[in-house]
């Protein structure tokens, strides 16, 4: 920087283009914002050569000052220029060696956790209730720990019936407490009658249990889907039809169905629902998912027992309905080809993986 400390006159234009060569020069090279600062302070600054020649314009004669005024000018608004492209230039120059640093390919295998998924049963229980939330049902909820009277008595079990006994129901402690974990979804029916009245359309998602031993196909825990109709007027056929409509949301368009003669306490007449073999298709005898039959059984329905809309304060002469219940787990089954009820209930987040992650 050999014209730093150099003297020069504003007159000497000569001398000021020296001086502006080198601090563009210097300038250029500056290979950081606090070396281009220092070299600011050091070509512009008060001590510097360039601001020693503009104070000496006010000792000239008066005829020079102009002169003097626009060559200064000049050095200066070079230098002002340069200081600015060449700190812009440093600027991006950093911005861009960030992004480099920081790029990440998202190409690369990572060791972050994996994020998880929900359960599969949650969402076909939410899948369900679209479904009839869509035919303009409501979805309806009750007690897990429910009273003997609704889960027994007012659905038509009879006082020796073997539903209530010890192999089938927990009863929940002090004996004689009248409480049980609900066996099935069904008391939700009386408690939407007597609390909402007639005409209803409900559809109960829930959680039951029942003394069962875990292994490939019960547990103790598992879901199931209530669902209750009672108006003027309901058939048979009106049952039949819900039921086709449910199979097809869950299984798609076209699948076989049958309704069975049956009995249940709640229901008269009553009825098994039995969907076409998803596997055999009828064909092989000796298939092991429907063992031969070309049938799997989906679940109960029938119409609503009189006895149960008595109990529950409905006319029976006026008023008709019918009811179902369907096994969640055991649609997931069908609907996945799951083989091992356990693999629902152990907790591996592998599982619930398979079917994505839903929100």
């Amino acid at each position: 920087m050999p014209f730093v400390s150099e003297s020069v006159s504003p007159l000497d234009q000569a001398g000021l283009n020296r001086l502006a060569e080198a601090a563009l020069a210097a300038i250029a090279g500056a290979a950081s914002p606090e070396e281009l600062g220092q070299l600011r302070r050091l070509w512009t600054g008060e001590q510097s050569a360039i601001a020693q020649a503009n104070k000496a314009i006010k000792t000239l004669p008066g005829a020079d000052r102009a002169q003097a005024g626009k060559n200064m000018g000049a050095v200066k608004q070079r230098l002002s220029a340069a200081f600015e492209a060449r700190r812009q230039a440093l600027d991006e120059a950093a911005a861009s060696d960030k992004l480099s640093r920081e790029a990440v390919d998202v190409t690369l295998p990572t060791d972050r956790q994996p994020i998880g998924a929900r359960h599969p049963l949650e969402l076909l229980q939410e899948r369900i209730a679209d479904v009839f939330t869509a035919l303009g049902w409501t979805i309806a909820e009750g007690p897990e720990l429910e009273a003997e009277w609704f889960n027994f008595d007012a659905l038509n079990f009879g006082p020796d019936h073997p539903a209530r006994q010890m192999q089938d129901t927990f009863f929940v402690d002090p004996p004689g407490s009248g409480l049980v974990l609900r066996t099935h979804t069904s008391p939700v029916q009386a408690r939407v009658l007597l609390s909402r009245g007639v005409p209803c359309y409900v559809a109960v998602p829930g959680k039951v249990f029942r003394t069962d031993e875990l292994d490939a196909t019960h547990t103790p825990v598992f879901h199931q889907v209530e669902g209750l109709a009672v108006d003027r007027g309901l058939t048979m056929a009106d049952l039949r039809g819900t039921l086709d409509h449910l199979a097809d949301q869950m299984f798609g368009r076209g699948v076989t169905t049958r309704l069975r003669p049956s009995f249940f306490p709640f229901t008269e007449p009553s009825a098994e629902m039995d969907l076409a073999c998803f596997v055999c298709r009828g064909a092989d005898p000796g298939c092991r998912t429907c063992g031969g039959s070309g049938w799997i059984e989906w679940g109960g329905c029938g119409m609503v027992d009189p006895a149960v809309l008595i109990a529950c304060g409905v006319d029976p002469d006026e008023y008709q309905g019918f009811a179902f219940g369907m096994g969640i787990e055991r649609t997931l089954m069908f609907q996945s080809g799951v083989g091992d009820m356990r693999d629902m209930v152990e907790g591996d987040a592998r599982f619930s993986l398979n079917y994505g992650v839903e929100i």
